[in-house]
């Protein structure tokens, strides 16, 4: 007894998120997949995935 009620929620939250719909920027998206804004691993620089690879 009581899964009706924690179905419902889940299913309010999923037709929620399958519905919204958030103003699309298009412009940074086309600045994020075309790599013009050059910082593409926010902070990380080679010697960092450098390290991590010869960690393994």
């Amino acid at each position: 007894m009581g899964r009706g009620r924690q179905k419902a929620k889940h299913t309010k939250v999923a037709r929620d998120l399958k519905y919204f719909s958030p103003d699309t920027n298009y412009s940074d998206l086309e600045r994020e997949l075309s790599g013009g804004s050059g910082d593409q691993h926010a902070g990380w620089s080679e010697e960092d995935f450098a390290e991590e690879d010869s960690r393994r």
